[in-house]
């Protein structure tokens, strides 16, 4: 029997006396979010921020995020767990620590783009949206030999510009830079079946999308945590009964996406396990080129995702 999650919480002096219109929800596990929380301590807009340490089990990195949270001048709490819950079930944890309208949904290895980020998004708030998307890019992102793979691949297929992710709305939502109503929210949470990494904001927003206008703009923060090849692999690998989920809730949507048609090929093709372990060595082969190593790590997460279509 698993031992009961400890929700422990401490809040800085603003906090009690807030009365916030967004609140601004950061998730973290074993990441150090104290760039993120600097960099939006600069807002005068009706905003809190609420961190969740989902487990981590880091006492050191948890003693720095407290320290930070108290010395900020925007309200703020620190919810800190004794075990880990997971990304879907984590954020509804964290949306019912929220007090605003709105809340947005921050990765706790992004980075606002701009100054106004904060501003912006409580503009976008103040009219009343449902649910809205605000990007992410690199610009700010460190280049690393060992992240060479994860930045091409995201420049071509996660960085797009908002006129180009509202042709698909509900498959460009992530939550590393999401805006949501609280009465949206709260008639349409994360679905706590999904375990691991992967496809619970887009299934997410497959459901928001049959009663909601998903909303694409760009206010965009940057996406820090790039990872090597290895646990590139690995998370395509956990993401594949998350997919297989998702196939068997909305095979209507996401048939049209182009992992799934790719899938559907691979899964006719014979001896997939000779050539799916080959797909793999070429993407982590770092003295391949890039554009190689990504068309192979492509192939390889089909090749995973075959399995449920």
């Amino acid at each position: 029997m698993n031992a009961p999650v400890t929700d422990l919480r401490l809040e800085n002096a603003a906090w009690a006396a807030a009365q916030p219109r967004l609140s601004v929800l950061i998730p973290t596990f074993r990441d150090d979010p104290s760039a993120l929380l600097k960099a939006l301590d600069q807002t005068s807009a009706a905003v809190e921020v609420v961190v969740l340490d989902d487990g981590g089990g880091d006492d050191a990195l948890a003693e720095r995020i407290a320290r930070r949270i108290e010395k900020m001048r925007t309200p703020a709490r620190f919810v800190r767990l004794s075990r880990n819950e997971g990304r879907a079930k984590g954020r509804n944890r964290l949306a019912s620590h929220a007090r605003g309208g709105h809340f947005l949904f921050l990765d706790s290895d992004m980075l606002p783009d701009t100054p106004d980020f904060l501003d912006r998004w409580s503009a976008v708030a103040d009219t009343g949206a449902a649910v809205a998307f605000g990007g992410f890019t690199l610009d700010q992102t460190p280049q690393r030999p060992e992240h060479a793979l994860h930045r091409a691949m995201a420049l071509k297929s996660d960085c797009t510009p908002a006129p180009e992710r509202a042709k698909a709305p509900e498959k460009h939502v992530f939550t590393s830079n999401l805006l949501v109503r609280r009465d949206v929210f709260e008639t349409v949470g994360f679905d706590e079946g999904f375990s691991g990494w992967g496809w619970e904001d887009v299934e997410w927003a497959m459901r928001v999308a049959r009663q909601h206008p998903i909303l694409h703009i760009d206010n965009t923060a940057t996406h820090l945590g790039l990872d090597p090849a290895p646990v590139m692999a690995a998370k395509y690998e956990q993401s594949a009964a998350n997919f297989a989920r998702v196939v068997a809730s909305h095979r209507d949507v996401v048939s049209a996406y182009p992992s799934y048609k790719v899938a559907k090929l691979l899964k006719a093709v014979p001896l997939s396990s000779v050539w799916r372990p080959l797909l793999k060595q070429v993407a982590l082969a770092e003295a391949a080129p890039v554009s190689l190593r990504a068309f192979a790590m492509r192939l390889y997460r089909a090749a995973l995702y075959s399995e449920a279509v």
